[in-house]
């Protein structure tokens, strides 16, 4: 392909692309360059009707482009007799259609060059359909007067028919990816339309023998955002989607990521567009697609690009100003800070950094709090008397592409921060910020009113102003100003809800205000049951929300969505199996509803698999594979469940009972390693679980990490006021440290042995500065403080224990303790307490606990001795020898027992040192 005739062919897709970029210019017919006679020769044929239908693109007139004469071609050879309003005939006609485009590609076209104009014109055809869907659904203006079941091209045939049965195929189509419809929408024949066409199209790109992949590099662009807009229709992230979305916005990336790129492809055709603006873009719906599916920080990492593309540097301050009407002293407001870049700017101005302030907003007659703060300033007056401040001396004026930047910058605080009160005001100087601009794109301020609305919706002074926003947002989309031309730019950029799922946002906050009836009738339109019965119930009227439903079942009896709902108010597991039945088992909801019913019923089996059968379905349902790992484990199929738990966590990585239960399962299988990673984690999020910490406790002692057993004994013993104490994981921690404790004085004699041999001989050679200690006693040396901490930190939690209990185990675990750092004289008093709390009238007919006892009575014995052999003194024999005595006499009924024969010989041991020791004096 020539390279003057592959630049004509870009020139297309760039003015396709900037349709969702900027406004249309006021001469439509932007092409790049002219056309030369070679040029017009080979592409004439074709060429006109690309002109053509990208003229109606830019112009809004959508319709027009699907009915116009390059429509036609691609029907040309289509049989549309004996169409009928069926989902059979509907199959058979979008089948067909398939045909047909690999034919018009493939077949018919002369050469390469026909072959590329061809693919062009069936983009601008998809794009056309994708454009009208996206008018009707999501931005507005609303369309009257025409048919909202019709094919999207003209069909004489077809013309006028409303094909009620051939939108209920198209929303099988796009419901077969796992997950039901937001709500109702129309015209979804026409994003199914723009789907198989794209997707074909993409298909026949990959044959060599239709064009070169690189020839045409935007169409996986366009097949991101039609694919995003499928799933911004649905309940549910789909799986499906997700797969292809990771392949096309991987290539669009590829493409389109960096500014090298960019330029490459288009050059000199982009004198009116700035390169670093459609690389902002890419990196912007590359994050809002992860942000969909909730891989924050991936969303991070796009985010942080398109602002570096888009030459900005954000940060916040704090600046003095008032929030309300009210306030008499100023306080500090969050400000946003902007440090715009002159790289990213078509003048040659020096770089500045400008506060983006909020000029003077007015005051809501529905609360004394101000829209956005009125800031002070340090010399002049804002016109209503309160001081405002400037950087530089003018606030920041902002490209809309910067705007967006800030907007989806809201997204990245809410999912990474915690969901409370202080999240709406991390996003407000961000929202304040757009508010200060004097113009904004439609979008862009829709997308900013709407989260203002889900901010002063949470407070009770600004939530009546809240309500009135949101009616008058949801009025707004529907009005005919601006036109839908002003409206298209950037609504593939900003995850603006589609209409049906603002309005349903509108009605919840009507619920939450009270306002349940004119919430019921937005609900009954949106065709949302769910929350139509949720409604009817807190006025009391269940038994109207079953009729309503049984009524529209009669009319629409292959709805699953209605066999659900009525499932759900009536708990009957055979709705759910009709609504199987009639989505040709491809309902996920009827399948986790059927699955919940068996897991109650306790039939974990039968759960497990239903739940495997809804997963196969749609993958990405964290509550699902949770589910699916609870089923599994009542069932004793303990790999299956430690597998759906594991999902679980990569889906939704704050789920603490899911990290709970896999740790609790990798300890069952003796995976101390696994459980202890996954205990940490599930900590993050149920530190208030005492049970949680006990089990961390004994796998961090099992993968030798003694400081974080440690910590968690003391959290357990904290949260339950010292009434939960594990002696014998307390035991083990003591004999571990004391193995510790006498491998390192072991290793310290030996290397400090040979250090001296090593000194000896060499001392005559060697200056003294050369001497130094070595690598082994460094490493002794280090691991003998650490050994020193952790016994003060086991010192600490076993007095904890023993002020607040007396058991005979702990006072023999803290007498250790004691005798480890030294102190005899408290360890005997330890092991007197110890050996007193054995003691009892049971004492003397329990051998277990005589044998505890005996072992008490030797340790407390041994210890008399040593302080004696230290101190001189024979006190402590005498101690040791009255109540040997005493045990002895006391025991002998256990005179068969080795313990009484150790007891007697420390007895014999004590006098003989009581008869060759000194009389001290």
């Amino acid at each position: 392909m020539a390279e003057k005739q592959l630049e004509i062919l870009r020139g297309y897709e760039l003015r396709l692309l900037r349709c969702t970029l900027a406004p249309p210019p006021s001469d439509l017919r932007m092409q790049s360059q002219p056309l030369n006679e070679e040029s017009q020769c080979s592409l004439l044929p074709l060429h006109e009707h690309i002109n053509s239908l990208i003229d109606s693109i830019e112009s809004g007139h959508y319709l027009q482009a699907l009915s116009s004469d390059a429509a036609k071609l691609v029907l040309d050879t289509l049989d549309f007799v004996d169409l009928n309003d069926s989902a059979e005939c509907a199959d058979r006609v979008y089948s067909a259609l398939l045909h047909r485009v690999e034919a018009f590609i493939v077949n018919d076209p002369e050469n390469d060059v026909d072959k590329a104009c061809r693919v062009i014109l069936l983009m601008c055809l998809s794009i056309a359909a994708l454009f009208w869907f996206t008018q009707c659904n999501v931005t507005g203006p609303s369309v009257h007067n025409l048919p909202k079941c019709r094919f999207p091209l003209e069909v004489s045939t077809l013309e006028g028919n409303e094909l009620i049965e051939w939108e209920n195929w198209a929303r099988y189509q796009l419901m077969s990816v796992g997950s039901d419809l937001l709500g109702k929408f129309s015209y979804l024949q026409y994003i199914v339309f723009a789907k198989m066409l794209l997707i074909k199209t993409k298909d026949l790109l990959f044959d060599a023998t239709a064009l070169p992949v690189n020839g045409i590099r935007t169409i996986s662009w366009w097949l991101t955002r039609l694919l995003l807009m499928h799933q911004r229709i649905l309940d549910e992230r789909s799986s499906s989607l997700y797969d292809l979305l990771k392949v096309f916005m991987a290539e669009t990336l590829q493409h389109f990521g960096t500014l090298e790129n960019v330029t490459t492809y288009w050059g000199n055709q982009l004198h009116d567009i700035d390169p670093s603006e459609i690389v902002s873009t890419v990196h912007l719906e590359a994050g809002l697609l992860e942000h969909i599916y909730r891989r924050v920080d991936s969303c991070r990492k796009h985010f942080e690009s398109a602002e570096v593309a888009a030459g900005l540097q954000l940060s916040v301050t704090g600046v003095l100003g008032f929030r309300t009407i009210h306030q008499v002293e100023p306080k500090a407001q969050m400000v946003l800070v902007a440090n715009t870049s002159s790289s990213n700017t078509f003048d040659a101005c020096p770089s500045i950094s400008q506060v983006i302030h909020t000029h003077d907003s007015t005051i809501g007659d529905a609360s004394d709090v101000f829209v956005t703060p009125k800031l002070l300033g340090n010399s002049h007056e804002s016109e209503t008397g309160v001081q405002c401040i400037h950087a530089g001396g003018s606030a920041a004026h902002l490209k809309a592409i910067q705007q967006a930047v800030i907007l989806l910058k809201c997204l990245l605080i809410e999912k990474s921060s915690r969901q409370d009160e202080m999240q709406r005001w991390d996003m407000a100087p961000y929202i304040e910020a757009i508010d200060s601009q004097q113009s904004s794109c439609f979008i862009l301020k829709v997308f900013c009113d709407l989260l203002r609305v889900r901010w002063e919706s949470t407070r009770s002074r600004t939530k009546g102003r809240a309500l009135e926003m949101m009616d008058k947002l949801v009025e707004g989309i529907s009005n005919s100003s601006p036109s839908v031309t002003q409206r298209i730019p950037f609504c593939y950029v900003i995850y603006v809800p589609t209409i049906p799922a603002l309005r349903k946002e509108f009605a919840e906050l009507l619920v939450s205000c009270g306002l349940i009836g004119e919430a019921i009738k937005i609900f009954e339109d949106l065709e949302l049951w769910d929350n139509l019965i949720y409604c009817n119930c807190l006025l009391g009227k269940k038994a109207a929300a079953v009729e309503l439903i049984k009524a529209r079942l009669s009319e629409k009896p292959n709805d699953p969505r209605l066999w659900c709902s009525l499932g759900d108010v009536t708990n009957n597991d055979a709705c759910y199996e009709k609504a199987l039945e009639v989505s040709n088992d491809k309902s996920a909801r009827a399948k986790r509803s059927l699955a919940r019913s068996a897991y109650n019923r306790g039939e974990y089996e039968t759960s497990k698999i239903l739940w495997e059968a809804a997963m196969a379905l749609n993958s990405l349902y964290p509550d699902g594979w949770f589910a699916l790992g609870a089923a599994a484990l009542k069932a004793r199929d303990v790999e299956k469940a430690l597998d759906g738990f594991t999902r679980a966590v990569q889906l939704d990585p704050d789920n603490g009972e899911a990290w709970n239960n896999i740790a609790c399962l990798h300890m069952i299988k003796k995976k101390s390693k696994e459980a202890f990673i996954a205990f940490k984690e599930a900590l993050k999020f149920k530190r208030n679980s005492w049970q949680l910490w006990e089990n961390y406790s004994h796998v961090a002692l099992d993968v030798g990490n003694i400081g974080q057993a440690l910590e968690a004994v003391q959290m357990v013993l904290n949260m339950t006021n010292n009434k939960r104490i594990d002696t014998e994981l307390l035991e083990r921690i003591v004999l571990d440290l004391e193995g510790r404790t006498s491998i390192i004085e072991s290793e310290s004699c030996r290397t400090t042995h040979n250090l001296n041999r090593t000194n000896n001989t060499c001392a005559k050679d060697l200056p003294v500065d050369s001497v130094h200690v070595s690598s082994p006693e460094e490493s002794i040396m280090g691991r003998s403080r650490e050994n020193e901490h952790l016994m003060e930190f086991l010192g600490k939690i076993l007095q904890q224990v023993v002020r607040s209990e007396s058991s005979a185990d702990m006072w023999g675990l803290y007498a250790r303790w004691l005798k480890s750092k030294g102190d005899l004289t408290m360890c005997c008093e330890a092991l007197l307490k110890q050996v007193r709390s054995y003691q009892g009238s049971d004492l003397w007919k329990d051998r277990d606990r005589f044998k505890r006892f005996s072992y008490a009575s030797l340790e407390l014995c041994k210890v008399y001795m040593e302080i004696s052999s230290s101190s001189g003194s024979r006190r402590e024999l005498f101690a040791a020898e009255m109540h040997l005595k005493n045990v002895l006499k006391q025991a002998e009924g256990f005179s068969d027992m080795e313990e009484f024969r150790d007891l007697q010989a420390c007895l014999d041991e004590v006098k003989t040192k009581l008869q060759s020791g000194p009389v001290a004096t």
